[in-house]
C-alpha cells in the first residue's frame, strides 16, 4: 500500500491516470451524445417555436402599430372634417342671424309705418269728428246769438243750417288768406 501512496503521491493529482481520462471521455461523449440525440431536438424545437412566437407577436405588434396609425389618420381626418363642418355651421348661423335681424328690423319698421299711418288716420278721423262737432256747436251758438239779436226764433231747421255753413264759410275764408 505504500507503494500506491509512493505512486499517487509522485502522480499530479490535476493530471488525470490513462484509465480514468478513457472511462471519463468516453462518459462524457456518451452522455453528449444522448443530450444531442434526445434533447438537442427538443430544446431546438422550443427554441424553433419561442422564435417564431417572438417573431409572430412582433409581427403582430407592428400590424397593430401600422392599424393603430390608420385609425389615428383616419380620426384626425374625420376630426378635421368635423372642424371644417363647424366652421361652416357657424358661418351659416351668422349669416342666418344676420338675416334675421334685418328680417326684423324690416318687420319692425313696416310696423312703425302702419302703426303711424294708423295713428295719423285716427287723428285725422278725431279732427274730422272735432271740426263737425264744433261746426253743430258754434251753429247752435250763432243761431241762439242770432234769435237774441233779432228778437225772434229760428227754428227752422233747414235754414239755421243754411246760415251756419254760410257763416262758418265766411270764416273760413277770412282766417285762410
Amino acid at each position: 500500500m505504500h507503494f500506491l501512496l509512493a505512486d499517487a503521491s509522485q502522480q499530479d493529482p490535476l493530471i488525470p491516470s490513462l484509465p480514468e481520462l478513457i472511462v471519463g471521455t468516453i462518459c462524457f461523449v456518451l452522455v453528449f451524445g444522448i443530450l444531442g440525440k434526445v434533447f438537442l431536438p427538443r430544446i431546438q424545437k422550443i427554441l424553433a417555436e419561442r422564435t417564431e412566437q417572438i417573431e409572430g407577436g412582433l409581427n403582430r405588434a407592428d400590424e397593430a402599430q401600422a392599424e393603430a396609425k390608420e385609425l389615428l389618420d383616419q380620426y384626425r381626418e374625420q376630426l378635421a372634417e368635423a372642424r371644417h363642418e363647424a366652421s361652416r355651421m357657424r358661418a351659416e348661423a351668422q349669416q342666418q342671424g344676420a338675416q334675421i335681424i334685418a328680417e326684423m328690423r324690416e318687420q319692425a319698421q313696416a310696423e312703425g309705418r302702419r302703426i303711424t299711418e294708423a295713428a295719423q288716420s285716427q287723428i285725422e278721423a278725431e279732427r274730422q269728428q272735432a271740426l263737425i262737432s264744433l261746426r253743430a256747436e258754434v251753429g247752435k251758438l250763432a243761431t241762439d246769438l242770432a234769435s237774441r239779436i233779432v228778437g225772434e226764433s229760428l227754428t227752422d231747421e233747414a235754414r239755421q243750417q243754411r246760415m251756419v255753413d254760410r257763416f262758418l264759410d265766411e270764416l273760413e275764408q277770412v282766417s285762410s288768406p
